[in-house]
Parts: structure tokens; sequence; C-alpha cells
């Protein structure tokens, strides 16, 4: 496989998760943000923890979907984020959610 038709294939595959998003994005009541993924999720519970003196973040969500290109499942019943950095945790609200249409 050439570095074109892989670029073209990462192309494809963000594309493709871009629609899944934008079809999905209605159904959910948050967006949270954490250093390695995007989630969407209908419950969320973030907590800080620092057993071992330094301060991480649990984050739980539930009825999540999971923005990642490489995943074959992006939906998943529970999720569990264990972060030492930041999380950023936004409620949606169904006119905040105006997303373009194909043509």
């Amino acid at each position: 496989m050439s570095a074109e038709d892989l670029e073209r294939y990462e192309s494809e595959a963000e594309l493709s998760l871009y629609r899944e998003y934008r079809d999905v994005v209605k159904i959910f009541k948050y967006v949270v943000e954490t250093d390695r993924r995007f989630y969407l999720c209908n419950a969320v519970d973030v907590k800080v923890r620092s057993e071992t003196g330094d301060a991480y973040f649990e984050v739980s969500l539930t009825d999540a979907w999971v923005w990642d290109i490489y995943r074959p499942a992006r939906f998943a019943k529970n999720v569990k984020v264990l972060t030492f950095k930041d999380v950023n945790v936004e409620e949606l609200q169904d006119s905040e959610v105006k997303l373009p249409t194909e043509s």
C-alpha cells in the first residue's frame, strides 16, 4: 500500500466517522473531552482522586459513543477513564446541536 493509498484510506475513514458523529450526536446529552479521546454520552460522573498524593480524575460514562477512527465498535454501555490531564464536560442543548446537512 502506497503512502497516497494510506492517506486516502484515512481521509475516507475520518469522513465516515464525522458522518456517524453527525447522525448520533442528537441522541446524547454530554460531550466529554480528555487528553486522548472525545466522547458523547448520556451520563457522566467525574471524581478527583488522590490516593498516592498526585491528583487524577476518574471519569465514568454511561451509554457512550467514542470518537476513534480505529475502533470497530464505537458504542459502549459503560466507560471508565483515568487521567492526570484535564477533562472537559459540556452539556448539550437541543439548540446547540445544529450540524450542516449534505446537499
